[in-house]
């Protein structure tokens, strides 16, 4: 029996404000009963997405780079599992084509919402002939055509980019110009990841970029791979008459720490905002470091401060 929940109760309190909660399942949940395996190729058990739920995590992207690498089995499984959790969109990983080109639509307190997902790569893996929809890869024409057939029916339209170059903290030529391609889409918010270290936020035009949110939990070594980030934002609509307008502000940000004991064991995630010396040593230069990393094209944008 597995019981990730205390890893993560430090986020729960963070989490719980916001009706909505985004995060990348790296790891696909094809469960334990077709083996829990390590890199390179991943599978986890059923229970982080339990513990990511009950945190109230309920936006959830399935496609990245190891999407594949349990094959179509581990595919199905980590379906079946999402479809058991109808408070919880996902997008990026389908079980047939006609799925994946119904997007969900979803609504709170008023605001319609879609999550658009792809990948750049799937470490060199290739799905089964003609069931490309088991995991989204980026495509401009598949992505333009995604949010034309979106975008006039959400208010808020989101896009998951699994992109970049690993453990690097700006992002590349390639990822700039996939950002602003996607944003000239009309998009509202790009939520990235993969590069497992924090990269800067920015907006395009309207449209806010976050580059890399970094590592969540990770076993991975370096303080550079242990320190993530959580954005938050509000959203805003206004009706009058027959005008209605969006607005997006109040954009926030969370450090966050993996903290692991010397055997791999007692793993916690722990904010910034509560952290100790006994946590994490130098945490106040470690704090600024990625603050200003954060910060790199907009030293305006707030990153919530250390625990004092």
């Amino acid at each position: 029996v597995y019981d990730f929940k205390p890893m993560i109760d430090l986020i729960k309190p963070l989490v719980e404000p916001f009706d909505l909660a985004f995060y990348n399942q790296e790891a696909i949940l094809g469960g334990k009963e077709i083996g829990v395996s390590s890199y390179p190729r991943f599978n986890s058990p059923y229970e982080v997405g339990e513990a990511m739920i009950d945190a109230g995590f309920n936006i959830v992207s399935l496609a990245n780079n190891h999407t594949l690498d349990r094959g179509e089995l581990a595919i199905n499984n980590s379906l079946t599992y999402w479809k058991s959790k109808p408070e919880v969109l996902t997008a990026g990983s389908y079980a047939s084509l006609e799925e994946r080109n119904s997007v969900q639509i979803k609504t709170k307190n008023g605001i319609s919402y879609a999550l658009l997902s792809y990948t750049v790569g799937t470490n060199g893996l290739n799905p089964p002939e003609g069931k490309d929809y088991l995991v989204n890869r980026y495509d401009e024409l598949k992505i333009k055509e995604d949010v034309e057939r979106l975008r006039s029916s959400v208010d808020v339209l989101m896009v998951s980019m699994h992109w970049g170059s690993e453990y690097t903290h700006l992002p590349t030529t390639i990822q700039q110009q996939q950002a602003e391609y996607i944003a000239s889409l009309g998009v509202d918010i790009i939520i990235g990841h993969h590069p497992h270290v924090i990269e800067p936020i920015t907006k395009i035009g309207k449209t806010i970029v976050i580059y890399s949110l970094g590592n969540f939990i990770s076993a991975q070594i370096g303080i550079e791979r242990l320190v993530g980030l959580m954005t938050s934002l509000t959203i805003t609509k206004t009706v009058e008459g027959s005008n209605q307008s969006v607005i997006i502000d109040n954009l926030n940000n969370e450090l966050l720490y993996t903290h692991y004991d010397s055997n791999l064991h007692n793993f916690k995630v722990i904010p910034f905002s509560v952290i100790k010396e006994t946590d994490l040593a130098n945490y106040e230069n470690i704090y600024n470091t990625y603050a200003n990393i954060v910060k790199t094209y907009d030293n305006t944008i707030p990153v919530n401060p250390i625990n004092k």
